[in-house]
């Protein structure tokens, strides 16, 4: 897809690392690497987000939602005159976790899910990546 982030996917932790094949991925790299370091860092390499019209305003939407914060479904659907499923539909199809920071979307009365999953290693991220960035829940 030429030089634009398209999907990211968590991999197993016993998956060994790998050295980026080109100077592409290894910005990409960098810039997830300065994500871990500083939770601030605002990412700049360019993206393709495939998805419906109303998905990408969702996505568009929650990369404006700051590192230290949560927005709960509801709220986010109130905002976008929709529901707050369809909100968490749009964030378990999202392809860019932690570009567009679909963790920082959390249920009224917790956590809610992430990525398709309410509990297990997706969970275990997702409660990681909001503690990386201060937010206690």
């Amino acid at each position: 897809m030429g030089n634009a982030v398209h999907a990211i996917e968590f991999l197993d932790e016993n998956e060994p690392d790998q050295a980026p094949s080109d100077p592409f991925l290894a910005t990409v790299t960098r810039q997830l690497e300065a994500y871990f370091r500083n939770p601030a860092w605002q990412f700049t390499v360019p993206l393709i987000s495939r998805g419906s019209g109303y998905r990408r305003r969702i996505w568009e939407e929650l990369t404006r939602i700051q590192a230290g914060q949560v927005q709960t479904y509801g709220a986010l659907a109130h905002q976008l005159s929709s529901g707050a499923r369809a909100v968490g539909a749009a964030c378990r199809a999202n392809p860019l976790p932690i570009i567009i920071p679909c963790h920082r979307v959390v249920a009224a009365d917790g956590l809610g899910g992430f990525a398709g999953e309410t509990a297990g290693t997706r969970m275990d991220i997702k409660r990681w990546l909001l503690a990386h960035e201060g937010v206690t829940l």
